[in-house]
C-alpha cells in the first residue's frame, strides 16, 4: 500500500500546481548523494508522475476542450473560449519529462545493474503512457534525446508518428521483460499492481491497442485489444483515500466555483430531457447520468450539472474523495476491441463486441453501485436495431455507420473526466458520425495543447513557428 507521505507530496503539488520535478525529485534525493535512489524508490517516483500527468490539470483543460466541463470563471472561463497561453500547460510538461522520463531512465540504469527486467518492464509501460500521451496532446516533442539533460541540453523533437513507433517498440520491449520471468517484485513500490507481471503485461497491450487507435492502425489495434486487459480488476488506477492529500484530485484540489458541466456537450446525451439522449428501449442512462453529475431542477428544466463530487455513505460520486480515477481500463479495451473489430473484420465482430462491453454494464459496469438502484439498464442490441430506423438508427444510416456511430458515442461516454475524450474527439472528428460538438465560440474547435513556456525559452529545438491550440496535429491531418 502506497504511504500516506507519498500521496500527500503527489496531492498537495497538485493543488499548487507544482510540476513533478519539485514533487518526486525531493523523493528521491539523498541529502548526501542525490543520485542514491534505489530502483524501487524512483519506481513509485515516476508512478505518481504519471498519475499527476495523466490526472491533473490537463484532465480539465482536456475535458473542458472535449465538452465535459465549463469553465466559469477565472483562467477556466478563458479555456472555455478556447484562449490559453504557454504559461499554463508547463506543469503538464514537467510532469511527462521530470516527473516520468528522467527518471525511468535512472530507474533503468539502476534495475539493469542487477538484471531485474521485471521493474524494468513496469517502468518502460509507465514511460510509454507518459510519451505516447505527450504526443497525443501536443503533437511532436522531444522523446529520442529527452531525459538525458546533460548530453542533450535542447532535446530535439522527433516528429509525432516517430514518438508513436517509438512508444509502441518500448511497449514490445516492456512485454518481453515483463514476461521473461526474470528479477525481483517491486512489491508495495508498485503502486498500482504490487509487481504482478501478468497485469502490467495486458495494460501494455491495452495501451499498444490505445496508441494503433489514435494513429487508425485498426488492424494493429484489434489484434492487441484480443491481448488486453480482460476484466475490470486488471485496470490500471490511481487509487484514493480520506485522509488529506491521498483524495480524488477533483474533490480535493478543484474548486467547482470555476468549472461545472453546465451546458456541456456529455450532458445531452446523458439527460433523458434532451434530444440527442443516448437512451432508448434498450439503455437507461439515469444510473451514469446521476454518477457522473449532480444538478437542479427536474426534467426540461435540469440545470446546473456539476461533476459529481459526493462523498457519503449513501452515494459516492465519481469524483468523491476515495473514488479511483481511471486511467486504463478494460471497459475502454473492451470498447477498443468493438471499433477496431467493426473496421477490420465487419459489422457482426463489432455487434459482438459491443455487446460485451453492454452486458458488462449491464451489471453495473464501472458505475458506483450506489447510484444503481435499477436505474440502469444495457441490454445487448440485434442487428435489426442498427437497420434504418431501428432504435439507434433514426438516421436512416447504413447499419456499418450506425454501429460505429453507437461505439463512438459509448467511448466518449465511457472517458468523461479523461485526457482521452479529447484525443477521441479530434481523432474522429472526420468522420460522418459519433461526437459532433459546435464550438463554444468562433468556428474552430482546439486540437493540441501548446508547448510549456519554460521549453519555449530554454529550448532552441521548439519547432518554429510555435503551433497554436487550433493548429491540427499530423496524426488527425
Amino acid at each position: 500500500m502506497l504511504s500516506r507521505n507519498l500521496y500527500t507530496l503527489l496531492f498537495i503539488g497538485s493543488l499548487s500546481l507544482f510540476s513533478c520535478e519539485k514533487i518526486v525529485s525531493g523523493l528521491n534525493d539523498n541529502p548526501n548523494n542525490p543520485t542514491d535512489a534505489s530502483a524501487e524508490l524512483l519506481l513509485t517516483g515516476l508512478q505518481l508522475g504519471n498519475i499527476e500527468f495523466q490526472e491533473g490539470h490537463s484532465s480539465v483543460v482536456a475535458g473542458i476542450w472535449a465538452g465535459y466541463f465549463t469553465g466559469i470563471d477565472r483562467g477556466y472561463k478563458s479555456l472555455e473560449y478556447y484562449v490559453a497561453s504557454a504559461s499554463d500547460f508547463t506543469s503538464y510538461w514537467q510532469d511527462v519529462y521530470y516527473g516520468v522520463i528522467e527518471q525511468q531512465i535512472l530507474l533503468e540504469q539502476r534495475a539493469a545493474a542487477v538484471n531485474n527486467r521485471l521493474t524494468i518492464g513496469i517502468s518502460r509501460v509507465i514511460k510509454a503512457y507518459a510519451a505516447g500521451s505527450a504526443a497525443a496532446l501536443w503533437g511532436d516533442v522531444p522523446y529520442t534525446q529527452a531525459g538525458r539533460i546533460d548530453q542533450y541540453p535542447n532535446p530535439a523533437y522527433d516528429p509525432q508518428l516517430r514518438v508513436y513507433d517509438s512508444v509502441q517498440r518500448l511497449l514490445d520491449s516492456a512485454i518481453a521483460d515483463l514476461t521473461s520471468g526474470i528479477g525481483t517484485s517491486p512489491s508495495t513500490a508498485d503502486i498500482h499492481f504490487g509487481g504482478s507481471a501478468s497485469k502490467w503485461t495486458a495494460v501494455a497491450h491495452t495501451l499498444k491497442a490505445r496508441f494503433f487507435l489514435e494513429t487508425k492502425d485498426y488492424s494493429s489495434a484489434f489484434t492487441e485489444a484480443a491481448k488486453g486487459i480482460s476484466s475490470s480488476a486488471g485496470s490500471l488506477l490511481s487509487l484514493h483515500g480520506t485522509a488529506t492529500g491521498t483524495q480524488n484530485f477533483y474533490s480535493y484540489g478543484k474548486s467547482l466555483t470555476d468549472i461545472n458541466s453546465d451546458g456541456a456537450f456529455i450532458t445531452t446525451l446523458l439527460d433523458s430531457a434532451s434530444a440527442t439522449y443516448h437512451g432508448n428501449s434498450k439503455t437507461d442512462e439515469r444510473a451514469r447520468l446521476n454518477f457522473y453529475f449532480t444538478y437542479t431542477g427536474s426534467g426540461a428544466s435540469k440545470s446546473k450539472f456539476t461533476p459529481n463530487t459526493t462523498s457519503t455513505s449513501s452515494l459516492k460520486g465519481i469524483f468523491a474523495q476515495t473514488a479511483s480515477y481511471s486511467l486504463v481500463t478494460y471497459q475502454e479495451n473492451l470498447l477498443t476491441l468493438a471499433e477496431a473489430g467493426l473496421r477490420t473484420a465487419g459489422f457482426a465482430e463489432g455487434l459482438k463486441d459491443l455487446n460485451a462491453y453492454r452486458a458488462f454494464m449491464n451489471t453495473g459496469g464501472y458505475i458506483d453501485a450506489t447510484y444503481l438502484n435499477g436505474n440502469f439498464k444495457y441490454e445487448p442490441y440485434t442487428s435489426d436495431d442498427f437497420a434504418a430506423g431501428g432504435i439507434v438508427n433514426t438516421n436512416n444510416l447504413s447499419p456499418e455507420d450506425a454501429l460505429l456511430n453507437e461505439i463512438l458515442l459509448e467511448r466518449y461516454l465511457c472517458f468523461f473526466g479523461q485526457q482521452l475524450g479529447f484525443n477521441e474527439v479530434r481523432r474522429t472528428r472526420k468522420e460522418t458520425t459519433g461526437v459532433k460538438i459546435t464550438p463554444n465560440i468562433g468556428t474552430q474547435l482546439p486540437e493540441r495543447f501548446l508547448y510549456s513556456q519554460d521549453e519555449i525559452s530554454s529550448n532552441s529545438n521548439v519547432p518554429t513557428p510555435t503551433p497554436g491550440v487550433f493548429d491540427v496535429t499530423p496524426v488527425n491531418k
